[in-house]
């Protein structure tokens, strides 16, 4: 018999990240307008129009907020989990993950490494010290892509500004759901990354085969502004992921596809499987591009910017995220007057947007 409110796991992986995605584009001109011109400056960025000027390694402070229930205790995740998943996310950003040797021949160099890092933040938003892990007990038992997850008025966590730290929930997913984020451009109030607590980290709740902290380096990728690889076009081989040397392919893989996979006649090496934003299982996946390190680059530099003077006040990520990661993690100066001139441009930038998107709804233009 199951038991009350159980939940099943996962048979393949699920993200919502699309269906948030398009809610939001249904409900919000102004996340239209946003989604306008950041588009527009990662075409810029591939175009080379612009050239990106960080240099440095990014440091992300990260905000975890297990919600769970009083009676169901596996989803109050442990400490020792959630480092795990941080590790695994020091590696996967660096292209310092050893499974990073299963890439085939034809793709070895494009591997790249985004020169992003994550550490648990310090402080909160007041200043006081924090180890920068949020419990909340609820009496939901499962969430869905409605957000509810993240407001407390609605059985989840409040976040913490979005400006300055990734916020990931943790919590129990329903509908099959592994995770899902957020695209930068999206309200402030729900900004951040979603992710089911038996597909987060590598050890405790973790279950196979989501139990190696991939679900996690999926859902930040596409907080980067990275979409799905095979472009969420059903099949149709119509529509990319807006990133030049991800090879077209017709849907999502699952499970562990046998290299070459060939879909949307682009043999001889066929679909990129192995790619973080795909939908294999967690030992299957284990690389991002030369091209999507460069469309983070361009989100980071862009919508996300604030992040990189955070990270100039933060200094290096600590000893052991570092250790896992098997880089040195030294951040070198970056120019804060540069980046504050540039928050300054791109507000003006979006408001200027939104006028012109009410003008249009009114019309006014």
């Amino acid at each position: 018999m199951t038991e009350p409110g159980h939940v099943p796991a996962p048979t393949r992986d699920l993200c919502g990240t699309m269906l948030v995605h398009r809610r939001l584009l249904n409900e919000s001109m102004t996340y239209r307008a946003q989604r306008a011109r950041i588009e527009n400056r990662a075409l810029q960025y591939e175009k080379e129009q612009l050239i990106p000027s960080r240099t440095e390694v990014v440091t992300l402070p990260v905000v975890v907020h297990v919600v769970h229930h009083s009676k169901i205790p596996e989803q109050n995740i442990s400490d020792q989990q959630i480092h795990s998943q941080l590790a695994v996310l020091n590696r996967d950003f660096r292209a310092a993950n050893p499974d990073t040797s299963k890439v085939p021949e034809a793709w070895k160099s494009l591997v790249a490494d985004a020169r992003v890092e994550f550490r648990l933040a310090d402080r909160d938003p007041f200043g006081k010290p924090t180890d920068g892990i949020i419990r909340v007990e609820t009496d939901e038992r499962s969430f869905g892509t409605d957000d509810a997850v993240k407001a407390g008025a609605t059985g989840g966590a409040d976040p913490w500004p979005g400006d300055q730290y990734l916020n990931i929930w943790v919590c129990q997913l329903r509908g099959g759901l592994l995770g899902y984020a957020q695209f930068p451009g999206g309200p402030p109030q729900t900004d951040g990354v979603v992710v089911l607590h038996s597909a987060f980290g590598t050890t405790g709740t973790a279950a196979h085969p989501f139990d190696g902290g991939r679900t996690a380096t999926h859902e930040i990728g596409h907080w980067l502004d990275l979409f799905h690889i095979w472009g969420d076009d059903d099949g149709a081989c119509s529509n990319g992921d807006r990133v030049a040397d991800t090879p077209n392919q017709a849907d999502g893989n699952t499970g562990t596809p046998v290299f070459p996979h060939i879909s949307c006649d682009n043999g001889p090496n066929g679909d990129m499987f192995m790619n973080y934003m795909d939908y294999v299982d967690d030992s299957a996946m284990f690389m991002f591009t030369r091209g999507q390190s460069e469309r983070m680059n361009a989100c980071l530099e862009g919508a996300r910017a604030s992040f990189l003077v955070t990270s100039r006040k933060a200094g290096p990520v600590g000893e052991p995220e570092m250790a896992a990661a098997g880089a040195n993690g030294a951040a070198r100066d970056i120019d804060v007057k540069r980046l504050l001139q540039d928050t300054e441009r791109l507000a003006k930038e979006v408001l200027s947007e939104i006028h012109d998107a009410i003008g249009l709804v009114t019309g006014r233009r």
